[in-house]
């Protein structure tokens, strides 16, 4: 049996989550209703959402400075 020390989890989430609404000009629009942190093993995720959409899709995006985006 391996026992391999993993990382500690960060309190900084590794994914940011949008709702994606697509738009009839054919831009689509991205609001922020969420984080997502990455499991020390690398074998998923927790999920923390803020608001529900009733439409459109969710999407997760690696966080950056730049997280706070409109398309």
């Amino acid at each position: 049996m391996t026992t391999e020390k993993q990382p500690a989890a960060s309190k900084t989430p590794s994914h940011i989550a949008y709702v994606v609404s697509d738009r009839e000009n054919g831009k689509s629009f991205w609001t922020r209703i969420g984080c997502a942190w990455a499991h020390a093993d690398g074998n998923g995720f927790n999920l923390q959402i803020e608001t529900v959409p009733l439409s459109g899709r969710i999407t997760l995006r690696v966080a950056s400075e730049n997280s706070e985006k409109s398309e």
